[in-house]
């Protein structure tokens, strides 16, 4: 057990690392990407696929795609105001946003999805 957790901590400290090293790169925007690598989904879809079998995991696949959304949003609302407002409140307005977002995403999908 404290070896998964110390395995995780050093994932995610590696990817800290990636996203500050490629943010001083000529690529800098590359740093953007790493963030969206789908370590937590391989998680999720397996466990889904391998509990509860092909069904429920194309549902699961369904609401990732519609799940895209709400990270659009973060995304559009953030680059709209990055030169508006102070990066702190730009990145707070684009997380509101994005929380919003989900929530009308999931009241939507328990409503549609029952």
């Amino acid at each position: 057990m404290v070896l998964a957790l110390l395995l995780k901590s050093l994932l995610g400290a590696l990817a800290v690392l990636l996203i500050s090293l490629l943010s001083r790169t000529r690529n800098y925007y590359i740093a953007g990407l790493v963030p969206l690598f789908p370590t937590f989904a391989l998680i999720a879809h397996y466990i889904v696929g391998s509990e509860r079998g092909p069904a429920a995991l194309k549902t699961t696949l369904l609401f990732g795609m519609w799940s895209l959304l709400p990270y659009f949003l973060y995304l559009f609302t953030l680059y709209c105001l990055v030169e508006r407002l102070r990066l702190p409140w730009a990145l707070a307005a684009a997380t509101a946003s994005w929380g919003l977002a989900a929530l009308v995403l999931i009241l939507a999908w328990s409503r549609w999805h029952a």
